[in-house]
């Protein structure tokens, strides 16, 4: 059965016992590109949808590219639709802003219910100074129709610099928590959940379609926490 062998994939990688994250008992996903669409996405109310990614090739690291990714621009049924990039670098030409906020206007022109958009950085704590500024910066651009959503970091609960924290009120949206790295839950993610209400924004906790989660009262209890996104993934080929 599908939902055995996940199980048995998540118990083996993380040596303990918990229960395997079940896409069908959530209604928000990540689609990322090269990833099947699944049946669970028929009941999905909101999606973060990979659009493209901007990176510096590393033959030239003075030129910043943008990659576009995933499905072609059309109309989904989903009720909160958000356009994801992935970002390897802050440093974005005048370019790179206008090519995705024209793709963002074309989702929004072929009927879709546009909650925003979302950064998907991995921005290191002692980093996170500049990410603020270019967050801000971002919000800025953005027209204000549409929301900023970004991942965050377990570790941006326990080490990040309160007053970095404190800029990103009233810039972003919402923070999405990344409880999983590659394609497995972080082996300690509960160690770092109690903490993360003390970021002071709005936040959902991302989880590996698969992988490993028991959700703690202090996250459940959070007057910040607004529910969970799966990343979804392909099941792994039958080797045998």
């Amino acid at each position: 059965m599908r939902w055995l062998r996940w199980a048995l994939i998540g118990w083996l990688c993380s040596g303990s016992v918990w229960a395997a994250v079940d896409a069908r008992d959530h209604d928000a996903f990540w689609l990322w590109s090269g990833v099947s669409p699944q049946s669970v996405l028929n009941q999905a109310q909101t999606l973060y949808l990979l659009q493209g990614q901007i990176f510096a090739p590393r033959r030239d690291r003075e030129r910043v590219e943008f990659i576009a990714q995933g499905m072609s621009v059309t109309r989904l049924p989903q009720p909160n639709l958000w356009i994801v990039y992935r970002a390897h670098t802050l440093r974005w030409p005048a370019s790179v802003y206008r090519r995705l906020l024209s793709q963002v206007e074309r989702w929004q022109q072929a009927g879709n219910a546009i909650a925003g958009i979302q950064i998907d950085f991995d921005a290191r704590t002692r980093y996170l100074q500049e990410y603020v500024v270019f967050l801000k910066d971002l919000r800025q651009r953005l027209p204000s129709r549409y929301q900023l959503s970004i991942t965050g970091l377990l570790d941006w609960s326990s080490h990040a610099d309160p007053l970095a924290i404190g800029q990103l009120q009233g810039v972003v949206d919402e923070v999405v928590v990344q409880t999983y790295q590659g394609r497995h839950s972080i082996p300690d993610y509960a160690a770092y959940l109690p903490r993360v209400s003390r970021l002071g924004l709005p936040f959902k906790i991302g989880l590996i379609q698969g992988g490993d989660w028991t959700a703690p009262d202090s996250v459940q209890h959070s007057p910040w926490f607004r529910g969970y996104v799966v990343f979804l993934q392909n099941e792994p080929r039958n080797r045998d």
